[in-house]
């Protein structure tokens, strides 16, 4: 299975900046996030393909039935139309294919991971007026239809099946070990959910050192988000240097350093420490 190549510089360089202004939007739209993300991943993502993209999403919602009533109706209708009419589902093959983690591929398999499923179902709906947000449960991303009170959950992943209150439980206590809290059914954030997306990128690299390509452009899109963990900045600088770009590396170790020792000096010493060996390197 070939994997997408990334875009020229040029492009790159494009994509990173409008991912940027994007994501400090007053309201970032997730949609366009996530078709950025698979642009500077995938170089055969043109200008048309990410309009062709967000149309897809638009023909899809106006497919779904005018307001149908309920949030389980909403539910129904659209695990109808997603899941039954056009077969979105994920299977275990998914996690091993990059192309889950990118929505235009995934618009065009119908097949991906549970996350990015559930922001076709997302998308869909939204366009087409529903109560809907994504819903990070541990271990397994859903939707949520409706207020708290009378929310309800449909799996993307498995066709929009709807959930009860005891499949929630069992995906939650199968991920965690852990009993469901209700804080775990509060709706996502859109950029909550792009770094996730990054996340499980950035995951799927982990396994397979010679992409490690793939992990650097993840890295460099999820410290783009207005909130990120610091910590990425060590990830980012190590992988660096284990690329064999010592001297990026070391500088972006130290760079991480200035930023630690207003915390832990001890920390820091530690990454000055991976600095000087990265130079080391070069001799």
């Amino acid at each position: 299975m070939r994997h997408p190549a990334p875009p020229p510089p040029g492009r790159s360089a494009e994509l990173r900046r409008r991912f940027a202004e994007e994501a400090r939007a007053e309201r970032p739209d997730l949609a366009a996030l996530c078709l950025l993300t698979g642009a500077v991943g995938d170089g055969t993502l043109d200008e048309d393909g990410l309009d062709a993209a967000q149309l897809e999403l638009d023909r899809l919602a106006g497919q779904l039935p005018y307001r149908p009533g309920t949030p389980l109706a909403w539910a129904r209708a659209v695990g109808a139309l997603l899941g039954e009419r056009y077969g979105f589902r994920g299977t275990a093959a998914d996690y091993q294919r990059l192309d889950s983690s990118l929505l235009h591929a995934v618009l065009r398999r119908r097949r991906g991971l549970p996350i990015l499923l559930s922001v076709v179902w997302l998308e869909v709906a939204r366009r087409a007026g529903a109560p809907v947000y994504g819903v990070a449960l541990p271990g397994h991303f859903v939707v949520g239809f409706g207020e708290a009170a009378g929310q309800v959950l449909a799996d993307p992943f498995d066709g929009g099946r709807v959930l009860t209150g005891a499949d929630a439980e069992l995906l939650v206590t199968g991920a965690t070990g852990a009993r469901l809290d209700p804080s775990m059914t509060a709706p996502a954030e859109p950029l909550d959910v792009v770094l996730r997306i990054l996340n499980n990128i950035r995951a799927w690299a982990a396994l397979r050192p010679e992409r490690s390509d793939v992990a650097l452009w993840a890295l460099d899109l999820s410290l783009l988000l207005p909130a990120h963990p610091a910590r990425l900045r060590h990830e980012r600088a190590r992988l660096l240097v284990e690329r064999g770009e010592f001297t990026e590396g070391a500088r972006a170790l130290e760079e991480y350093a200035d930023l630690v020792a207003a915390v832990d000096e001890d920390a820091a010493g530690q990454v000055r420490a991976q600095a000087r060996a990265a130079r080391a390197r070069l001799n």
